[in-house]
């Protein structure tokens, strides 16, 4: 697989080894289509482990957030999405909600998200970093490459092909 790969054309390509998220996630950032290493937080309406994870180097990565599929506050907004791009990440995955939808579409940052809520989060620090975490059908793990655009998000388990 190389970078930029259709993730239509990595699913032709790798068959039942490319692992299809079912979550039916939304487009916010400008980018459509990117690709990374994985990394990984589970918090339920609570964002400061995201803001932390992203504010370290980034290298290329894809923070894949589990927020339980909760619509109820917002997981990452323009700030934390200006972190990310300064930190060097290529893209966010949210099972949960964003706001700050008009800047966010500016960002030069993938951004999928279930949907978005003005409200924002708690930030106590409730949930876990670098753990696998499991939504849409699809346990990401640290160190796996997603791939993201339009066609939806497909996974590699163990880096990639």
């Amino acid at each position: 697989m190389t970078e930029g790969s259709a993730t239509a054309d990595i699913c032709d390509e790798s068959g039942p080894a490319a692992a299809v998220c079912a979550a039916q996630l939304r487009h916010y950032g400008a980018l459509r289509q990117f690709s990374g290493p994985v990394a990984t937080v589970r918090c339920l309406e609570d964002n400061a482990l995201v803001r932390a994870t992203l504010s370290e180097a980034g290298g290329g990565r894809v923070l894949v957030v589990d927020g339980g599929g909760s619509l109820g506050t917002a997981l990452m907004g323009d700030n934390i999405a200006d972190l990310a791009v300064t930190n060097g990440w290529s893209g966010v995955i949210i099972n949960g909600a964003v706001r700050d939808v008009a800047q966010l579409r500016v960002a030069g940052l993938g951004i999928l998200a279930l949907g978005s809520n003005p409200r924002r989060s708690a930030k106590t620090g409730a949930g876990a970093a670098a753990e696998p975490v499991t939504f849409g059908g699809v346990t990401f793990s640290p160190g796996d490459t997603v791939y993201a655009d339009e066609d939806g998000v497909v996974l590699l388990p163990g880096g990639g092909a």
